[in-house]
C-alpha cells in the first residue's frame, strides 16, 4: 500500500478498509474519553499533571486519526500506535490498581482492541 509522505493535507479515504475504519472509531472513542477526563481534571486545577497527560493522550489519538485520513505514513503510525496505546494501559493499571472503575475498564478494552487492529494493519502493510 502506497503511503503519502508529503503534507498535502488532502483527505484520502479511498484506500481505507473496514479494519482502518474500526481503528479510527476505536481511536476516536479513547481519544475523546481522554479529553473528557482532562477537562474534568483541569477544571478543578490547571496544574493537574494527570489532566495534562490526558490531553497529550487525547490529542495523540485524534492527531493519528487525521494523519491516517490524509494517508500520511500509515505504516509508521501503526507501529508507533502500538506502544503508545500499550503504555497507557500499563500506566492506567499502575496508577489505579486495585480500584479499577467500569469506565476505565471499558476504555482499556477499547485500547486492547485498537492494539489488535494496529498489529493487523501493520502486518498487512
Amino acid at each position: 500500500m502506497a503511503t503519502n509522505t508529503s503534507n498535502s493535507g488532502a483527505v484520502s479515504t479511498g484506500s481505507l478498509t473496514g479494519l482502518h475504519w474500526a481503528g479510527i472509531v476505536l481511536a476516536a472513542i479513547t481519544g475523546l474519553l481522554h479529553l473528557g477526563l482532562a477537562a474534568s481534571l483541569l477544571s478543578s486545577s490547571l496544574t493537574s499533571s494527570l489532566g495534562w497527560a490526558f490531553i497529550i493522550a487525547g490529542v495523540g489519538f485524534l492527531g493519528a486519526i487525521v494523519a491516517i485520513l490524509v494517508d500520511y505514513r500509515r505504516q509508521l503510525l501503526y507501529l508507533l500506535g502500538i506502544p503508545f496505546t500499550a503504555g497507557q494501559i500499563v500506566a492506567w493499571a499502575a496508577l489505579n490498581a486495585p480500584d479499577f472503575s467500569p469506565p476505565g475498564i471499558a476504555d482499556k478494552i477499547v485500547q486492547v482492541l485498537l492494539i489488535v487492529v494496529l498489529v493487523v494493519l501493520y502486518r498487512q502493510s
